[in-house]
């Protein structure tokens, strides 16, 4: 492993710890580590959308941080540069003439919630997602493919397919799933919603703005920025942070 850089966010420093590992198929995925906490503390594995990497969460991963949460940044093999981060996963997986659509990233995010669940995570491991990786977070928890504690899901859809319909598969879900989009986007998933028969779901959309697609939604340069975090710290904190 070695040290990426430091980030500072809010005044405190929190250093991304850039590792490697394997996905079932030899894929080589890329990581950006930010543990802050001890292993007790609840760690949230974060996934991208498309075009982009794991520097989606550049500023998001070290707020979380000073929630009391550990994070995990993952380049998926569906992606590219993104904030400065080349996607290094889909590199390793175009040199292996591995696939790099929507779907080939299972492997990825599998992989990633066992490396979680091995090395970093005690209890309470929460799924993110963003756009694509939004709704197969919501997809793999519903069929079983990865087990998890919580799930936060920013604008998810129906983008992976007929054979893979999100809507028809997530009707087991009782884990807490909180579920946020821009304001025009809620049509995509309002459908899947209403579908999860989980009594700790809660979903968001801006009041004062359109809103970002994504976990852009959560970037300090946009104006509702701040009315989607108080929304996630307040899932956050309903389900995954013990009282003081």
């Amino acid at each position: 492993m070695d040290y990426d850089r430091d980030m500072i966010f809010h005044g405190e420093y929190t250093m991304a710890v850039t590792e490697t590992f394997k996905a079932e198929d030899n894929v080589e995925i890329t990581a950006d580590v930010y543990q802050k906490h001890n292993k007790s503390a609840p760690f949230i594995v974060l996934f991208h959308q498309a075009g982009t990497s794991r520097g989606e969460y550049n500023e998001i991963a070290p707020r979380l941080n000073t929630l009391g949460f550990n994070c995990m940044a993952i380049d998926q093999r569906s992606g590219d540069t993104f904030n400065g981060k080349s996607n290094a996963t889909n590199l390793s997986a175009k040199k292996m003439a591995k696939g790099t659509d929507y779907i080939d990233t299972i492997a990825d995010m599998k992989a990633a919630v066992n490396y979680a669940k091995a090395k970093y995570s005690d209890d309470n491991i929460i799924l993110w997602g963003s756009s694509y990786s939004a709704a197969l977070v919501i997809l793999l928890n519903g069929l079983n493919q990865i087990e998890a504690d919580g799930i936060l899901s920013f604008s998810p859809g129906e983008y992976l397919g007929s054979e893979n319909n999100v809507a028809s598969s997530c009707h087991s879900i009782s884990v807490p799933i909180f579920i946020t989009s821009a304001k025009n986007e809620k049509s995509n998933w309002w459908n899947i919603y209403e579908s999860i028969s989980s009594e700790q779901k809660r979903f968001f959309l801006p009041e004062t703005g359109d809103g970002r697609h994504g976990s852009s939604a959560l970037f300090a340069t946009e104006k509702t920025s701040e009315e989607y975090w108080e929304a996630v710290e307040s899932f956050l904190k309903e389900f995954f942070l013990k009282p003081q």
